[in-house]
């Protein structure tokens, strides 16, 4: 009894009423006023389909009765890079999106939009953030993406282009906030393949496919540029004078080892003078210095103190 009344679809909501007040004596149940509720929605979807198809039918009586000029609104041409998504009475056609190439409409009650799947390039403008380590820096960076998939592109999205800029600008400074200035400015590379796995994650399901993000430059305020480049001098001046020490130091020790061994042969000094007199007539200078031999000043030397020994 209950079947027949529901599928009936033309008696009142007042014989609907009766009827649970009746069978339940008032208490309607939640199982029967969701299959109520099923069969109205099957009843409506029925009578949509009929309309849609007598709506489709009126719409070939007239391409056919306007013959040939009606083919100049059906017949609809999409690029290589572009994919059309058709809407039929409001709904998604079933085939997925069209192109490219031709594709055919018909006129009143269908409707498309056409989806470029190009690869676009979004710059994300600077953005303020306060890192980890709490230091105020303004990044900006470039993002790559394309349309992956048309009909989830318009079906899932208002606008998916809109939404993925948006997207990319908050993440970026979600990800900049939790890193250090020093891991920002040395590590940009993983921050990038961070940032579009991110990316790529959340609009997935918008039919947007991210291909890369490159941070492009990092600013920091004015003080702490000079403070860093103050830092960085001393760091090199003290590297500097390191370095200069650790040369004197092999230097007098190369010395060292070069007065042993000149001193081992009285000669071998000798021809150290007559080298570096051939440097000094090698730079053309007109005044030449020679110098002592060592052994005449020995000799003086000798003879002085032999002098004061007959005095004694």
């Amino acid at each position: 009894m209950s079947t027949a009344i529901a599928t009936n679809g033309h008696g009142s909501n007042i014989e609907q009423e009766d009827f649970k007040t009746h069978v339940f004596g008032g208490a309607i149940s939640g199982e029967y006023t969701e299959i109520l509720r099923i069969m109205q929605t099957e009843q409506v979807e029925d009578e949509s389909k009929t309309c849609g198809k007598i709506l489709i039918v009126l719409s070939w009586i007239v391409v056919c009765l306007t013959m040939p000029f009606s083919l100049m609104v059906c017949f609809k041409v999409v690029q290589e890079y572009e994919r059309a998504v058709i809407f039929r009475l409001g709904r998604l056609l079933s085939g997925g999106a069209k192109g490219p190439g031709i594709f055919f409409i018909l006129p009143c009650i269908d409707a498309y939009a056409r989806v470029d799947l190009r690869t676009r390039t979004y710059d994300i403008p600077p953005q303020e953030v306060l890192t980890k380590d709490s230091v105020t820096v303004s990044v900006d960076a470039v993002v790559y993406y394309r349309v992956s998939n048309a009909t989830v592109s318009i079906a899932n999205v208002e606008n998916a282009h809109h939404s993925t800029r948006l997207l990319a600008q908050t993440t970026l400074r979600n990800i900049m906030g939790q890193r250090p200035l020093h891991e920002i400015l040395s590590e940009r590379e993983s921050i990038s393949q961070h940032m579009k796995a991110l990316l790529d994650e959340a609009t997935d399901s918008w039919g947007i496919n991210v291909e890369r993000v490159e941070i492009k430059d990092v600013r920091l305020p004015v003080q702490l540029q000079r403070a860093m480049a103050a830092e960085a001098e001393a760091a090199r001046e003290a590297r500097a004078k390191v370095i200069a020490a650790e040369g004197e130091q092999k230097a007098s020790r190369a010395l060292r080892e070069a007065s042993e061994v000149i001193g081992d042969s009285p000669a071998a000094l000798q021809l150290r003078y007559l080298q570096t007199l051939n440097t000094i007539s090698a730079e053309k200078n007109s005044t030449i210095v020679f110098p002592l031999p060592i052994d005449m000043l020995t000799y003086f030397m000798k003879a002085k103190e032999a002098s004061k020994h007959s005095e004694k």
